[in-house]
């Protein structure tokens, strides 16, 4: 089921990049304005991501995801009749308030649901389903862009993500409220599964600014944030790429899109979740398996610079799918390691500070994209700027995370 939301989420924002062309002609922008745009979505989704933590930690994951899951939905559909281009600046604004729970809502829905040994595969069949949203997303809503316009476009997936929405009404449950649950379930995920319901004397007092200043959330500020930043430059600018520095046609680089996000659905199924989970549950050393595929993945995604230097569709087309591939391997287990590192009630605020980088990294990425493009008139420096940032991330895995266990309370004095 949050797979399914996942996807959802991301028709919304992929629709966007494939809409590039369309909007030029209906407003009159340029390739900086659409950066703006672009990132306009991030600015809010940003703005609410560490408040969202903490009321995920209060009210909990239905009511904050039903309300969000409404917004997002309103949204795609102020974007389908806005008259001008403040009104389109609008609802992406307010799409960014209505998905902002998303991701950490999920991160604690699997702390709710899975034993530690299950969650890298739990993690990657939502988190996949970005990646597969933008390989079958762009095609299908380029097809619609073409057969109906872009305005139709948005107002099909306002209509999909309302259905969600009662989808999601119908059947989230934590597992405290859910009926159908057996009792050899509840045995089996109680043993180390995130508690609902956290006795006071056990919480500590694990406030944001202690959070903060833990090295470990650190190294994910930075190390899920340099791959988002490529993420969200290949979500918001490979159509375009593909069209414009490889003189493609636009509907022949809808199709040609989603070569790399099959392959990045492929490896973050696999690689990330099945075969993490896999070692895991044979004994392997758990924190040296998410190390190495968590540092491995993201060294991958430095394929991005082969993209820089590519002439032909097909060797970018391979390059970019080394890229993404290896940080959707990635992707899991980072989305894994709040439910892990996190103080056991915490998980929500962890997973907002995460995922407040991300959005940062979001919002930069397909501006700073925009104004290289237009100064330089190539994507090769675009592409570099993000190689760069992954070096940064890699190092601060490498040096800060350590070992990917439980932090202590704010309340018990470090070691």
């Amino acid at each position: 089921m949050l797979g399914i939301g996942v996807l959802v989420n991301y028709f919304d924002r992929v629709n966007l990049s494939v809409s590039h062309q369309a909007l030029i002609t209906t407003f009159g922008i340029s390739a900086v304005t659409f950066g703006y745009l672009s990132g306009a979505y991030n600015w809010t989704y940003a703005m609410f991501q560490l408040p969202i933590g903490v009321l995920l930690d209060k009210f909990g994951i239905r009511r904050v995801g039903l309300i969000g899951t409404f917004l997002w939905g309103i949204a795609s559909f102020g974007a389908a009749i806005t008259p001008n281009l403040g009104g389109f600046f609008a609802a992406r604004l307010l799409l960014g308030v209505g998905e902002a729970p998303t991701f950490p809502a999920n991160a604690k829905a699997i702390g709710y649901w899975f034993p530690a040994k299950e969650r890298c595969f739990a993690t990657a069949i939502f988190d996949s389903a970005a990646k597969f949203s933008s390989a079958i997303g762009v095609p299908i809503i380029g097809i619609l862009l073409l057969k109906v316009g872009w305005r139709w476009s948005f107002a099909i997936t306002g209509i999909v993500s309302l259905i969600y929405f009662l989808f999601f009404w119908k059947i989230y449950r934590d597992p405290n409220d859910d009926p159908k649950l057996t009792d050899a379930e509840r045995r089996h995920i109680a043993d180390d599964a995130e508690p609902e319901v956290v006795d006071d004397r056990l919480r500590g007092n694990a406030s944001l600014g202690f959070l903060l200043r833990q090295r470990k959330v650190l190294a994910m500020v930075l190390g899920f944030g340099s791959y988002n930043y490529v993420f969200y430059l290949l979500l918001t600018w490979l159509p375009s790429y593909l069209s414009s520095a490889l003189h493609i046609d636009l509907l022949h680089s809808f199709l040609y899109t989603g070569v790399p996000w099959l392959v990045a659905t492929a490896a973050d199924l696999i690689v990330g979740g099945w075969l993490v989970d896999g070692l895991i549950q044979r004994g392997v050393n758990a924190n040296l398996v998410r190390k190495i595929v968590l540092i491995g993945g993201t060294a991958l995604g430095l394929g991005i610079i082969g993209a820089a230097h590519a002439h032909t569709p097909a060797r970018a087309l391979l390059w970019i799918s080394i890229s993404i591939g290896g940080l959707s391997a990635a992707a899991p287990v980072g989305w894994s390691i709040p439910s892990l590192i996190a103080p056991r009630h915490s998980v929500g605020k962890v997973g907002g500070i995460m995922n407040f980088s991300n959005q940062i990294s979001g919002i930069c990425a397909p501006i700073i994209t925009g104004y290289v493009v237009a100064a330089t008139r190539s994507f090769a420096w675009a592409f570099g700027v993000s190689a760069v940032y992954l070096l940064i991330g890699i190092a601060a895995y490498i040096f800060m995370l350590g070992k990917i266990e439980p932090m202590p309370p704010e309340t018990q004095p470090a070691a």
